[in-house]
């Protein structure tokens, strides 16, 4: 297993928000990745319009997860429609 970093960007909105940190869990879990870590980014300016939006909560994630995996996580989050973007880092022992 590798360490990732996984910033995801959420809707301002509480209830969606929610649904879409739940989300994440629950795709990070069905995937067997161990999250070390959650750590709130609050509200900011998104670089550009996504969906609409100018602004984002978002949230970074540090998590235990085999590389094989990653690429079915990409999927899935893609699917969620309470997640404006996301992204994987592999971070570097």
């Amino acid at each position: 297993m590798r360490t990732y970093e996984l910033m995801v960007v959420f809707p301002l909105e509480e209830d969606q928000f929610k649904a879409g940190a739940d989300g994440v869990r629950k795709v990070l879990a069905d995937f067997g990745a161990q999250t070390k870590s959650e750590e709130p980014y609050g509200d900011r300016d998104l670089t550009y319009e996504i969906k609409k939006r100018t602004r984002g909560r978002y949230m970074l994630f540090n998590i235990l997860a085999a590389p094989e995996k990653i690429v079915e996580m990409d999927r899935q989050f893609k699917l969620n429609v309470n997640i404006l973007t996301f992204l994987f880092v592999r971070v570097d022992e």
